[in-house]
């Protein structure tokens, strides 16, 4: 055996130092917390006066919110934030995880809809400060995904295409920063409730002050043609994949192999892209005519063995109303799958990892304060100067560089000191974004 084996065999362990903060750096968005006045708009729009655990809305929403930007995929992992001296660097007070608990059953649809509002208003603060558009174009992604649950005692759980058993929300995300628009926890995966999903979204935005063009994209479970006329009453834009049925083949049959441009594609395939008119609708069936942009893309394999087996094209399109170059609309097209990325930082190692309630309207409003943990994470970044602002935001990499920082509060001469690891990587980083933090105007 080493010596170094040896040593750490006589390291005592003790618990008992209460100066110690296990997540110091939570201190930065706390800040932004506060100057955002997110408690007293809690406590203000979400009414559960009545209802047993309903009182004190405000800081047991922000108690979850902060548990989930330290990690927190289960109630019980808000008893973090009670440990050592961590309660003193944080503006609220930190509830326990069973009171926790009490309030998120608490809630029920309207209860839901009281803390939709407030993530909205959040947004349009958070914008005020500079974090959103301005008069820039909007591009905004719609998808879903799978919140998995075993076992049948997970109220309102339910299968989907994927067969998978779980919830199915639906999300909108802000292309070039990751940032949740708008979220609804849902029973199934149908299209039901996409329609008024997306009035509140696009009403959401120009509320928030987006004044820009606004575009949606949507993969192909998004499809309805209730939903695109419901984008040309709003004036919005819109790039949606469209379900392979005869009428889209006819029309992708008919294209002439000289409109074909090929495209650059990984090594062993090929792609080309083409555009022509959809006409549906219209005649003797007595259904609205539609005439609109079909773009396909369609690829295939090089390698002559493996051409052999699979000599067909397989095409993807998809319906638009956008006028860019074909190239670039298949570009701009692709890029609807970035959205992946803010799904996978709502659910890895983050609130979505887990729907910790058997109550649908419980995990609903788990999901709300998921949607504000994961929002104000990007929002940080971005007014704290956290990286260059083109730079993509990980959930995971900002806690591990500032969130989750160890520290000791100590006093001195009356004035507490937080005390940070000497020698830290990012000690730059993290004094700048609390710097420019507290620099913004407390709004009520």
């Amino acid at each position: 055996m080493s010596s170094s084996s040896r040593t750490i065999d006589r390291v005592a362990v003790t618990f008992d130092d209460p100066t110690l903060v296990a997540d110091a750096g939570l201190i930065v968005p706390a800040t932004l917390l506060v100057h955002l006045g997110l408690e007293a708009l809690v406590d203000r729009l979400v009414r559960l006066g009545g209802r047993v655990g309903g009182a004190l809305p405000g800081r047991k929403v922000l108690t979850l919110v902060t548990a989930i930007l330290a990690g927190a995929t289960h109630i019980d992992h808000a008893d973090r934030l009670r440990a050592g001296a961590t309660q003193k660097i944080l503006p609220f007070r930190v509830m326990a995880p069973s009171t926790l608990g009490t309030f998120l059953r608490a809630f029920t649809f309207g209860h839901i809809r009281q803390l939709d509002a407030v993530i909205a208003e959040v947004i349009r603060r958070a914008w005020s400060f500079g974090a959103g558009p301005a008069g820039e174009q909007v591009v905004i992604d719609l998808d879903s995904t799978v919140c998995e649950v075993h076992g049948k005692k997970k109220q309102g759980a339910a299968y989907g295409y994927t067969r998978v058993l779980g919830y199915h929300p639906l999300l909108a995300v802000w292309a070039a920063t990751g940032e949740v628009l708008h979220a609804r926890l849902r029973k199934g995966s149908s299209q039901r409730g996409v329609k008024r999903f997306c009035e509140e979204l696009v009403a959401r935005v120009r509320r928030a002050g987006a004044c820009g063009k606004l575009v949606v994209r949507g993969d192909s479970g998004f499809f309805s043609w209730a939903l695109i006329d419901t984008f040309g009453r709003l004036g919005v834009a819109w790039s949606i994949t469209v379900i392979g049925n005869p009428q889209v083949n006819a029309a992708i049959e008919a294209i002439e192999e000289s409109a074909w441009v090929s495209i650059d594609y990984p090594e062993g395939g090929e792609a080309q892209v083409a555009e022509t008119i959809y006409v549906t609708g219209g005649g003797a069936t007595k259904r609205k005519e539609h005439r609109v942009r079909l773009v396909v893309r369609r690829t295939r394999l090089t390698d002559p063995a493996q051409l052999a087996m699979w000599p067909n094209w397989r095409h993807h399109a998809f319906i638009t109303d956008l006028d860019l170059p074909v190239v670039d609309m298949d570009r701009f097209h692709r890029e609807h799958a970035t959205v992946e990325l803010a799904i996978r930082d709502l659910k890895e190692g983050a609130g979505l990892e887990h729907c910790p309630s058997g109550k649908f309207f419980a995990n609903a409003a788990w999901l709300g304060c998921a949607v504000l943990a994961h929002n104000l994470t990007r929002w940080t970044a971005l007014l704290g100067n956290l990286h260059p602002a083109d730079a993509l935001t990980v959930t995971r990499t900002v806690r591990w560089r500032i969130f989750a920082l160890p520290g000791r509060l100590v006093n001195r001469s009356g004035r507490l000191v937080l005390r940070l690891p000497q020698r830290w990587p990012w000690e730059s980083t993290f004094t700048t974004a609390l710097d420019r933090l507290r620099a913004l105007p407390m709004l009520a």
